[in-house]
């Protein structure tokens, strides 16, 4: 069951990095400035112009997407996210920061 929502979620993190956003994201991400929260929402690791207007317009979309996600597949919010966690965290690219399980951003 989990690799069948894993499936659905897949898409899911596609449609959440919207061109507008991608490249911003993207940006953020190989700057060091964000980096991706084991909850399934970004978060700064190194604050700088634009970056909390960023990071709550992605989470804010995110937050949509989850909720749609939930509804769906009857799971709760946050376990939606920690599963799109695991997809987003895994597709970084290195150098790019996560959120560690002791809640430290670390290098992937």
């Amino acid at each position: 069951m989990k690799t069948r929502f894993l499936a659905f979620i897949l898409p899911v993190f596609f449609l959440i990095a919207l061109p507008a956003y991608a490249l911003d994201l993207d940006s953020a991400r190989d700057q060091g400035l964000v980096g991706e929260r084991l909850d399934g929402y970004v978060g700064i690791v190194k604050d700088g112009p634009g970056v909390s207007a960023l990071v709550s317009e992605v989470n804010t979309k995110r937050r949509a997407e989850y909720q749609k996600i939930s509804a769906k597949n009857g799971k709760p919010v946050d376990v939606v996210g920690k599963i799109a966690a695991e997809t987003i965290i895994g597709r970084l690219k290195p150098g790019h920061y996560y959120q560690g399980p002791d809640g430290s951003w670390k290098k992937k």
